[in-house]
């Protein structure tokens, strides 16, 4: 499956496929009927205490990913996973995040783990 990451933001594409917010919280200023989503997998994100631990600080992004990818090995993260992945119709997912710096964001690290 070819995997994507994209702020939810940015305009849809015809060939982002099936499209997938993997945020806990909506985004701000998104009205949901111009989201153009497939899904919004809210099990598939992080923990509340762990993004609220991350904050989107750079420097804990290594250690965020780590923590962020043993939830995912628990029995709710691999379900979770498990529902994102039977969602896709096709062969890309376009995985969406309101994030500014998707390069460190739980999408980025979800994308390695579904690309592998």
């Amino acid at each position: 499956m070819n995997v994507v990451v994209k702020r939810i933001q940015e305009e849809p594409s015809h060939n982002d496929g099936t499209r997938v917010l993997v945020d806990r919280l909506w985004p701000r200023g998104i009205r949901k009927e111009d989201a153009h989503l497939d899904d919004w997998n809210t099990d598939v994100a992080p923990s509340t205490e762990l993004r609220k631990w991350y904050g989107h600080d750079r420097e804990k992004f290594d250690e965020f990913a780590r923590r962020y990818r043993q939830e995912l090995d628990a029995k709710d993260g691999r379900d979770a996973l498990d529902r994102l992945r039977g969602c896709v119709r096709g062969k890309r997912l376009t995985l969406l995040t309101a994030t500014k710096d998707v390069e460190h964001s739980q999408a980025k690290v979800l994308a390695g783990i579904l690309g592998d």
